[in-house]
């Protein structure tokens, strides 16, 4: 058995500013709260290889793994696989990006399975996932709210 996580959420900003923050690897310590680090491998054109260190769990356990994403702003989209996968067997992950008349709806859909000797199954991943999505969704969606208010507010140096 395989799982598959779709969590989306509306952020009330322009897709331009959404797309730009969201895809700014380098500042994911800074937009999502599990990331203590987010350092770049390679770049080759619309392709980067990346490692993400998470903080530490309960246990004390910091978990790390590099993945690779690839951008495309044409069609507001991005694909990501995990390159050192870890305790999946293989995890992708598909970014999709829509103008709405609300702002922008962000929609993560991530297909996965887990290793049989990982510390969990498919179905506890799946509600993992599921549940931290949601949150770092929501967190995601505050802090790229609070951008786009910002830059309103502050003058340009133009002026």
């Amino acid at each position: 058995m395989a799982g598959h996580t779709q969590n989306e959420i509306t952020i009330g900003a322009p897709v331009d500013l959404v797309w730009d923050m969201t895809n700014d690897v380098e500042n994911w310590p800074q937009l999502f709260s599990e990331y203590a680090s987010a350092d770049i491998i390679s770049r080759e054109g619309n392709r980067t290889t990346f490692r993400l260190t998470m903080h530490p769990d309960e246990n004390g356990t910091v978990w790390t793994w590099v993945s690779e994403r690839e951008t495309d702003r044409d069609t507001l989209s991005v694909r990501a696989r995990r390159i050192e996968t870890g305790p999946f067997a293989h995890m992708n992950i598909l970014w999709q990006y829509e103008e709405v008349p609300a702002g922008t709806r962000m929609v993560w859909t991530q297909d996965f399975e887990m290793k049989p000797d990982a510390p969990v199954d498919d179905a506890w991943m799946t509600d993992n996932i599921n549940r931290n999505s949601k949150v770092q969704m929501a967190l995601i969606r505050d802090r790229i709210e609070q951008a786009a208010k910002e830059r309103r507010l502050l003058p340009t140096l133009s002026d």
